[in-house]
């Protein structure tokens, strides 16, 4: 009896008898051995009860820290259930309302469309159906570290043109959320970070999250992103004395534990442990299909699922016939997931400091079955083969370029093109001779900066830093009737992440390489 209330009261990292403790084991050794990971962290609760946690790996591979259930994790997208949450409650104060007009509280709020400002509500910010490409933008929040401010994130709107009709079409974003984290912080009267720890951290007992400036040696146990190289995994991105309070904050900034995400999703999966933190009106409306979501062919193969749709900062959809709220988290050597299913009551985390997309899908899927079909004796080597086959498929559909052959540009081939060159909303670009090459480097984003390279007669960017993944075509024309030279970008490899936005940016030359 005091080890059962010992972990509902402290959310202890409890392993009591529970069915499916070995067949979680299992699946945890498997996925963390398959995809050679750094470290992992995995929690299931039921019945506002932790029933099952489990760490692998270390903080810094080769370090010699363990992984442990107070360790932080990047969160990544996570973070958007919580600045819905602090936007909820917020709502409950009557401090602001869902369909209150984004300009009541960010009057220099532009989009590209002066009618889509004036008509964009709170509740928009939230949904991905702004009419925005996928992704757009997000040059302004990564690499991270850059130089870009919220500010500047508002500013640079007014500069994205539209690839849909507003509310006409899912495109998943991360400005808008940003956005959505500068409505709270003028509606709730104090900085975006400074509303998390007053309306989440403090009154749920969230202490090992993070969020806005730290120290790391005060914080201590923080995990570090990692890469994997044929020599093994590779720290990237590691985190200096102080933590920033990147611009990306409200959309993918905060730190949590696993601990700490068991004691959010229990506040959700058991709200009657915390009635006065948020309404019954505002539990459903963050929980409401607002905006209609396509079902994927994985999602029909895997999930038997149906219907699948956008919330406030949550996806819901149906698994073999179960509700099913959640959301992924995705950042440069970092992955989460986060798994409710409340008709049951059960709740699933999973923290990886590794590249860890394909480890977070199949674990995802094998820990979901064992409550909603346990019956089909779910697999890691299962899920994992048919993923593989579907992503063979899909290189076959789309290849990568193959760039091997590639050679320094001289500045004698790009002297016609070689410049200073200006985005609207990006900044600018230097593409200026140094020494026998010619280098490519933002202003703003200072890891964007590389050697250009030429293959046949194509160029292309090879960044310095081997963690930016993303390598773009350059394309130059001159623009008619006397414009001078004008710049845009596409992927080289097809598959490569959205939020590489290249295809956003429109440069025109402002000036010769001094």
């Amino acid at each position: 009896m005091k080890h059962l209330l010992a972990c509902l009261v402290l959310l202890a990292p409890c392993t009591h008898a529970a069915p499916g403790n070995d067949a979680f084991d299992a699946a945890v050794e498997q996925t963390f051995d398959r995809y050679q990971l750094p470290g992992l962290a995995v929690g299931v609760i039921r019945d506002g009860d932790v029933v099952y946690t489990r760490t692998l790996g270390e903080v810094r591979a080769g370090g010699g820290d363990r992984i442990d259930n107070d360790t932080l994790f990047k969160i990544a997208s996570n973070s958007k259930a919580m600045t819905a949450g602090v936007l909820a409650r917020l709502v409950d104060a009557g401090k602001l309302k869902w369909d209150d007009p984004v300009s009541k509280y960010l009057p220099q709020f532009r989009m590209h469309d002066p009618w889509v400002t004036q008509q964009m509500q709170v509740r928009d910010l939230l949904i991905h159906n702004s009419g925005l490409g996928l992704g757009a933008g997000d040059l302004m929040l990564w690499p991270e570290p850059n130089r870009f401010t919220r500010s500047d994130i508002i500013a640079g709107l007014a500069h994205l043109k539209p690839t849909h009709s507003f509310r006409a079409n899912y495109a998943y974003d991360n400005l808008l959320y940003v956005v959505a984290g500068e409505v709270a912080a003028a509606a709730g009267g104090a900085p975006y970070e400074d509303l998390v720890k007053r309306e989440l951290f403090q009154p749920l007992g969230l202490s090992r999250c993070q969020v806005g400036e730290w120290s790391r040696a005060e914080v201590g146990n923080v995990a570090q992103p990692h890469m994997r190289t044929p020599q093994g995994n590779r720290v990237i991105r590691e985190d200096g004395d102080v933590v920033p309070n990147v611009t990306s904050m409200a959309a993918g900034g905060i730190r949590c534990s696993l601990d700490a995400m068991l004691a959010w999703m229990r506040m959700w999966l058991s709200p009657e442990a915390t009635p006065a933190w948020l309404s019954p009106a505002q539990r459903k409306a963050v929980w409401t299909s607002h905006m209609p979501m396509p079902v994927s062919t994985r999602m029909r193969a895997w999930e038997n699922s149906h219907f699948s749709a956008y919330g406030y900062g949550w996806r819901l959809s149906d698994v073999d016939g179960v509700w099913k709220v959640a959301h992924t988290g995705t950042l440069a050597g970092m992955y989460s997931s986060v798994i409710l299913l409340p008709d049951q009551r059960t709740g699933i985390v999973i923290l990886i400091n590794g590249e860890g997309e394909a480890a977070r899908a199949v674990l995802g899927q094998v820990l979901t079955k064992q409550f909603t079909a346990p019956q089909s004796s779910p697999t890691v080597a299962y899920y994992a083969a048919q993923l593989e086959q579907e992503r063979a498929s899909e290189r076959a559909a789309t290849p990568k370029p193959d760039t091997r052959d590639r050679t320094i540009a001289s500045a004698r081939s790009l002297a016609e093109w070689a410049g200073h060159y200006r985005d609207p909303w990006f900044g600018d670009v230097v593409l200026c001779p140094e020494g026998d090459r010619v280098r490519f480097v933002a202003a703003r984003s200072p890891m964007l900066a590389g050697t250009v390279m030429r293959v046949g007669e194509r160029w292309l960017v090879d960044w310095d830093d081997d963690s930016v993944d993303a390598e773009p075509w350059l394309h130059f024309a001159m623009v008619p009737a006397g414009g001078d030279a004008r710049l845009t970008l596409s992927h080289v490899d097809p598959d490569a992440d959205f939020s590489y936005d290249y295809a956003d940016l429109d440069f025109h030359r402002t000036q010769a390489c001094r």
